[in-house]
């Protein structure tokens, strides 16, 4: 499996087994259009201490058209449920003349800034911002010139996999290859908004992983960091999550997305799970050793002259694990000692001789 490697405001990142999860907050609409809240999102992203924060680039036009038929009505979300998909799109885009200063804005702060575009312009418009990676959106990875229009770029690509079957995500992948572009990955995405516990499959990122030998992770939509937790255990290297200051405040994405405190215990959580998995050892650990004292081990339950022989009368297998394994009981049993061992000793091999 290659890993990816981008060029971050803290240096190059590699994105792949071994490392570290890239944690993302999604920004999405949940400023509101209020512009100064765009930037407190991105400061607050920072505080949480999340890798990278991305924004969506389109415009209603871009995405749909103004029609107000049946096919345009929204049927699905509280907060989406009435509205044309014209609508929906005016209320949630971000304005892309806010998108070159918010990028600057979080890489002067440490953290990098990236877009998921939903046409060619706005690939065309985000090259012109030199970002360094890019996401494809779940609904969009059956967009074959999209996905060509990012691969020219030859940057990494995410692509969520959402209502993607595997011969959907297989060709996803192979026209951006052939495009270009040089690593993609593959995150495991249910696209319900928000989505159930019982919805999420999780034991699909190791599958994605085996069955397409790419980087792999989760878009995660459900509530909460659950899920989040349960993909970092299963393997996943990438994780985004919607994020928002307040879900009180209302918002296309709000009643999904984290809030900062959620968000800064999402990632502290994340770093301590990764620290728990570490790596296959059957080794026994230095503070594990400190625990000899309940190991079982072969020891002197009575005095033990010289020249006499162990037997089970006078050593046992006990705790604490200080002598000979219990393993070493059989071949110990009638052998010699060569000095006198007191009662509550740990018997060793060079107490007795080798011959009987």
């Amino acid at each position: 499996m290659e890993e990816i490697i981008i060029k971050t405001p803290k240096g190059e990142r590699k994105i792949g087994p071994g490392n570290p999860a890239f944690i993302i907050a999604e920004m999405s609409g949940n400023h509101n259009k209020d512009k100064e809240k765009a930037f407190q999102i991105v400061d607050a992203a920072v505080d949480a201490g999340v890798d990278a924060i991305k924004l969506q680039t389109y415009t209603p036009d871009t995405l749909t058209i103004d029609c107000d038929n049946d096919y345009f009505k929204v049927k699905v979300n509280d907060s989406w449920k009435g509205k044309t998909l014209y609508e929906l799109y005016k209320e949630s885009y971000t304005p892309w003349e806010w998108q070159s200063q918010l990028k600057a804005y979080g890489e002067s702060k440490g953290i990098l800034v990236f877009s998921t575009p939903f046409d060619e312009s706005s690939v065309l418009f985000l090259e012109t911002l030199n970002v360094v990676l890019y996401k494809v959106a779940s609904f969009e990875i059956i967009d074959l010139e999209l996905l060509k229009a990012i691969g020219k770029t030859k940057k990494p690509v995410i692509i969520s996999r959402g209502l993607g079957t595997k011969d959907d995500i297989s060709l996803a992948i192979e026209t951006l290859k052939s495009s270009g572009c040089p690593q993609v990955a593959v995150l495991h995405c249910v696209s319900s908004y928000p989505a159930d516990l019982n919805q999420m499959n999780l034991a699909t990122i190791p599958d994605i992983a085996k069955h397409f030998n790419v980087v792999t992770g989760l878009s995660d939509h459900s509530m909460g960091i659950t899920a989040t937790l349960a993909a970092v255990a299963l393997g996943a290297n990438i994780i985004e999550k919607h994020f928002t200051l307040r879900r009180e405040d209302g918002g296309p994405d709000a009643s999904f997305s984290l809030e900062p405190e959620e968000m800064k215990k999402l990632v502290t959580t994340v770093r301590e799970v990764e620290k728990s998995i570490g790596k296959p050892s059957y080794e026994v650990g230095k503070k594990e050793l400190e625990n000899k004292v309940f190991k079982r081990s072969i020891f002197a339950i009575e005095d033990i002259k010289v020249g006499e022989k162990l037997t089970r009368n006078n050593i046992r297998v006990i705790r604490p694990g200080y002598g000979l394994e219990p393993k070493e009981l059989q071949n110990v049993l009638g052998k010699k000692v060569r000095k006198g061992v007191k009662r509550g000793t740990p018997i060793s091999h060079d107490m007795f001789s080798l011959n009987k």
